[in-house]
């Protein structure tokens, strides 16, 4: 569900760009493990290159695999990645699916086992709980070359593109199950795009849910590029879900949204109604440099180079920090890359727990999937600039100390910085703090949200003393009182920074441990709301001025945001459009030193390139109130984004409910929405749970500061029809149909299952050919228009409809002749071979089973 005038040419566009790196020359693309492509057919073909000998000396220096593991690293890094997809647990079949996977392909792809470090040719992954995940022995190239597999492959594809399985990477797989989501969270997925993680997280809270109910919670996906936004809406419709809303903002710019009663009302002593959208979880997978993806992004190889981590770190803790903002106490974040750049991975880490001051914990999650070989996460790392090695901020040169930053380094301060410590100034300006010649523990350092009290300065003092050489050289290693080495003395002049926060938590997953791709993984949980940090022009040395302000300009204006609302202020002169232009969103990026838009990234999931920061063209500062007042919901705030409307033509809604029968017991006011405004010329209206519609209302009190993409389950769909007998103007949707069923009376009769797969095959049946004579009869005396047949699993005919998990209905179209199925061919076969399946019948072999019905109605188009 989306808008635009060239929503449907632009996402046309955007699926034809091939997702695969090739080889172009000429007209021929030739790949390196395509059988057809050889030296003497083309002798220009030359493999990928599998080396880079600026990658080999960066990931030896971060010491990211002990040395006598480096070759099994590195050979395992050049072997193409081996598929695997994910069941949907929420869905109709997947207990078939799962059948079928033990007792059909596990047998009959046991011979094409051909890799001497896997025993089987497919297999659960044994991390990933229910066995709904599998890990295969064949690369996705191999699976479209090889003869044997075609069959395999042609189910992968089917099931795939019915929703019922979700082809994605095996480590991406990781990152929503540390989230811990129960049914009733409300989630924000801050990158989303492409959605294999965003329909995971909605597997999760619709896993138990009972047919004809939704869950209470609700999943709010965002990404910032509109392009990757129409590929999420094609991703996630698959899900068929009313708990889902896709907006396209910046992910460090994400809104907020918070209002309370008008002051007039408050002042005549009511009691203040404020409605702030905060998540109890939210899902953080950066956009990054992508090297853990080098298996099936070869091409990463030739392009690779250290200033790709370098570039994107800034944005990673911006994207972060508002994460962390967003989030409920008590709530819990995941951060995410699939890099292995510690520079993009724990020193971001590091940066967002020391400028949280403690409002935030490093969670230890090493009990949690006891299957999944993970590494812990370093506490030590240098950086690459420009070919030279940096230790510490010191090295810097001044003129790169607005691209290398300090937080980059794992102390996170510069060399000279001042500390303030209850009124008294402890000076880190001695040359190499938390290095060889001079160091402040790094419980100071790493985490000034720990102040030091005046009975620990003499300890620190002694530390300090230890590391610059007038204490004794009996300890080259310095205890924190967090227990952790805060710096160490090496050979020489070099110096090695080691961070005190309690990095070994994050987990690192590497290729050759499981077969896998690289994935790193930092889960946080939310203690208290964030505390600003004042602001002190001493506490900041000229050189690192102008980051250091920056940092605390926008930790301050996060923390003004969640105290206002922590502790229920109550001012008078506070309106709605005020209070909707929070500080938070007029924050300018200063900082960057380099554009955004030169930054670019490899998606974790789908290897298609993504500008990470680009301008969506949103205006975030102040809104004048009555411009705000002004804005028609009508019209909408966002150029080439229709609005989304509340559908309240009372008039259609009692036509709908009466037509199908629908029970009183289920809410249609207030939950149908469309995108456009005029009701008589609606196409398509959604239908959306509880939870998302607090939110749109909220969205629209506020001034419509969510730039909503899609939102809400398409339930029904205007008809047009040669027989103006029709009493209804609006036909039943598939998607919306496993919602609905439950709560239909009229217009449903049940098939035996004869009759059922002959319209499956056929897709048109005149009356005459029906085989049962009592479901003919029912069929032919339908009203003329939309109808549902469910699937008896007998075949006698049952005036008893009883809907549970396992029932399966089609939509179908009554004539005045016959009766037609509206699904599309590929829905259709594959629910035929569904049936098929779990009923142990054979498929008929039909000519018009690959024909688009002729059915005596004019379908919308879409």
């Amino acid at each position: 569900m989306g808008g635009g005038r060239k929503r449907g040419r632009t996402q046309r566009r955007h699926f034809k760009q091939g997702r695969e790196n090739v080889w172009k020359y000429g007209n021929k693309e030739a790949r390196p493990d395509d059988p057809a492509a050889n030296v003497e057919s083309n002798p220009t073909w030359q493999p990928f290159a599998t080396q880079n000998s600026n990658f080999d000396e960066y990931y030896k220096e971060q010491n990211i695999v002990p040395e006598d593991e480096w070759e099994e690293f590195i050979c395992t890094l050049r072997k193409p990645l081996p598929a695997a997809f994910r069941i949907n647990s929420s869905g109709q079949f997947c207990k078939d699916i799962m059948l079928q996977l033990e007792n059909d392909f596990l047998k009959s792809l046991k011979a094409e086992v051909n890799d001497e470090y896997e025993m089987e040719a497919i297999r659960p992954l044994p991390w990933y709980p229910g066995n709904l995940a599998w890990h295969l022995n064949f690369s996705r190239m191999q699976l479209r070359k090889n003869q044997t597999l075609e069959r395999f492959h042609e189910f992968l594809k089917q099931e795939n593109e019915v929703g019922n399985i979700t082809r994605q990477e095996a480590v991406s797989m990781v990152p929503p199950l540390f989230l811990d989501v129960l049914p009733e969270h409300h989630i924000l997925d801050m990158c989303a795009a492409p959605g294999s993680k965003t329909f995971q997280l909605l597997e999760m809270i619709h896993e138990s849910t009972e047919p004809g109910l939704l869950p209470n919670g609700l999943v709010i996906a965002n990404d910032a590029d509109v392009q990757r936004c129409n590929l999420l809406i094609h991703q996630t419709k698959r899900m068929s879900t009313a708990n889902l809303v896709v907006t396209n903002h910046e992910a460090q710019h994400f809104p907020t949204c918070y209002s309370m009663k008008d002051h007039k009302e408050i002042s005549k002593g009511e009691e203040v109604s404020k409605s702030y959208l905060q998540f109890d979880r939210v899902l953080c997978d950066v956009p990054c440099s992508g090297d853990g993806t080098l298996r099936k992004a070869p091409d990463i190889w030739r392009k690779w180079n250290a200033g790709m981590g370098n570039g994107l770190h800034r944005l990673q803790v911006e994207i972060a920090m508002r994460g962390v903002a967003l989030l409920k106490v008590g709530g819990r974040m995941v951060y995410s890359t699939c890099s292995m750049n510690p520079v993009e991975n724990e020193a971001v880490v590091a940066e967002v727990l020391r400028r949280s001051g403690g409002s935030i914990k490093l969670l230890d999650v090493s009990d949690e999937l006891p299957g999944l070989i993970r590494r812990p996460g370093l506490i030590t790392w240098k950086i690459k600039d420009r070919g030279i090695w940096l230790a510490c901020y010191k090295d810097v040169p001044k003129y790169r100390r607005s691209v290398i930053l300090p937080s980059m380094f794992p102390s996170g301060q510069s060399h000279d910085e001042i500390l303030i410590t209850d009124g008294i100034q402890e000076h880190a300006g001695i040359p190499g703090s938390n290095s060889v010649e001079g160091k402040v523990d790094s419980q100071i350092i790493s985490q000034p949200e720990n102040l030091l009290q005046p009975q620990d300065m003499c300890e620190n003092l002694e530390k300090v003393a230890v590391s610059t050489g007038t204490a004794s050289d009996e300890s080259k290693l310095e205890e924190n009182s967090s227990g952790s080495v805060s710096a160490k003395k090496l050979d020489g002049d070099i110096r090695e920074e080691i961070s005190g926060f309690p990095l070994e938590n994050c987990m690192r997953i590497v290729p050759h441990d499981q077969n896998s791709g690289a994935f790193f993984i930092a889960v946080f949980e939310k203690l208290t709301p964030l505390q600003a940090i004042p602001t002190n022009p001493a506490r900041h040395s000229t050189e690192s001025r102008p980051h250091s302000a920056n940092i605390n300009r926008n930790l301050n204006n996060e923390c003004k945001e969640e105290m206002d609302i922590t502790n229920n202020v109550q001012d008078e002169n506070i309106n709605i459009a005020s209070l909707a232009t929070s500080d938070v969103d007029t924050m300018v990026n200063q900082s960057t030193g380099i554009s955004i838009n030169d930054k670019v990234s490899v998606c974790s999931e789908d290897n298609e390139l993504q500008k990470p920061g680009v301008s969506n063209g949103e205006d975030n500062g102040p809104t004048d109130t009555k411009e705000v007042k002004s804005k028609s919901q009508s019209h909408g705030k966002w150029r080439g984004i229709d609005p989304v409307v509340f559908f309240k033509n009372q008039t259609i809604i009692n036509s709908i409910r009466s037509f199908y029968g629908i029970s009183e017991s289920f809410p249609l006011d207030g939950h149908l929405v469309t995108r456009n405004s005029d009701s008589n010329h609606v196409k398509r209206i959604y239908y959306i749970s509880k939870s998302v519609q607090d939110i749109l209302q909220l969205n629209i009190q506020i001034g419509e500061r969510l730039k909503i993409t899609s939102v809400g389950l398409k339930i029904f769909e205007r008809q047009k029809s040669n027989d103006s007998s029709t009493p209804c103007s609006f036909r039943l949707s598939s998607e919306g149909l496993p919602l609905l069923l439950p709560y239909t009376s009229k217009q449903i009769i049940c098939a035996p299952l004869r009759d059922f797969q002959q319209l499956l095959q056929q897709r048109t049946v005149k009356f005459v050919d029906c085989i049962d004579a009592c479901f003919r009869e029912k069929a032919s005396n339908l009203m003329p228009g939309c109808c549902v047949i469910v699937l008896n699993e007998g075949n006698e005919i049952t005036n008893d409809i009883v809907v549970d998990a396992s029932t399966i209905a089609i939509i179908c179209w009554k004539g005045k002749t016959n009766l037609g199925i509206l699904l599309s061919p590929s829905d259709g076969q594959e629910l035929l071979e569904r049936v098929a399946l779990r009923f142990g019948i054979q498929i008929r072999t039909s000519p018009k089973a690959d024909e688009i019905a002729e059915i005596d109605m004019d379908e919308t188009k879409d």
